[in-house]
């Protein structure tokens, strides 16, 4: 009996250890003069990386801010490839357009010329943050420093959800009709009727928040935290915040199967694998 309770008890904390053992191995990090990038987007059809590059202050209207792109190896390929943005972060594709936020305006690129097509101004918005795109080609964009998501539909951008639950809305993801914002906690929210409840408690104030390839969600805290959510647990995959290297809007690039973070003030993205 003593010998069947030692073994069950192994048993017990070998799956506890396999639970816990993930973690992130660094394969590339950019050489390229990346300027306060905030986000990173990978496009699967493209095989390329778009990085947006604050240069300064992310409240400051300074015209300072533009768009990267870079390799899938992380080799830079067009450092300043959209120029004339004051403090871009969050980005989306949709329909062969490049979708950004840029503190009160969601800014439209042509994705095939590089130009800037629209921009479209946010009544009231404070800190236009992350940006998703629908299958129905609606854009969303949240304001974390008003607890508002706003939509894009028919060239008009427009208040689509603010309040309660909601407190430091961020990282935004499309998938089947949901409609998943990374704030405090995680939430759902169906795309149709905007019935929102909470599906992972305590995620510690999200920025980039992902799925892998297994469907699991993979997730950011901005101070140099990145989380996959398992088995009903949030797991600290990387905690760079000693060494003050923040974990800014990452993606999780289905085809490299990697996690891209872009380091803000470190002006670097580095990918990582995660290993059991």
């Amino acid at each position: 009996m003593k010998t069947l309770q030692i073994g069950l008890l192994l048993i017990f904390i070998s799956g506890l250890s396999a639970i816990n053992a993930q973690k992130l191995e660094k394969v590339w990090e950019t050489t390229a003069e990346l300027k306060t990038p905030e986000s990173v987007l990978f496009d699967e059809e493209k095989e390329i990386m778009y990085v947006a590059n604050i240069n300064g202050d992310p409240s400051a209207k300074d015209g300072n801010g533009f768009i990267s792109i870079l390799n899938a190896d992380g080799s830079e390929k067009n450092l300043q490839w959209v120029k004339g943005l004051d403090a871009p972060k969050g980005m989306a594709l949709y329909d062969g357009k490049l979708y950004v936020s840029d503190i009160d305006r969601l800014v439209e690129i042509d994705v095939q010329s590089g130009k800037i097509i629209s921009r479209f101004h946010a009544s009231n918005a404070v800190f236009l943050n992350d940006v998703a795109a629908c299958g129905n080609g609606m854009i969303l964009v949240s304001d974390t420093r008003t607890a508002k998501i706003h939509a894009l539909v028919n060239g008009s951008l427009t208040l689509w959800m603010e309040g309660e639950p909601l407190e430091t809305p961020n990282g935004l993801l499309t998938e089947k009709g949901k409609l998943y914002i990374g704030d405090k906690n995680i939430y759902e929210v169906d795309i149709k009727t905007k019935e929102i409840k909470q599906i992972i408690a305590d995620a510690g104030g999200v920025d980039g928040l992902e799925k892998n390839n297994a469907g699991e969600f993979v997730f950011s805290n901005w101070p140099g935290r990145v989380f996959i959510h398992r088995n009903g647990k949030n797991i600290k995959l990387l905690d760079t915040t000693a060494d003050e290297i923040n974990t800014a809007d990452l993606d999780f690039a289905l085809k490299l199967d990697l996690v891209l973070v872009p380091t803000f003030f470190d002006n670097k993205v580095v990918a990582y694998k995660i290993v059991d």
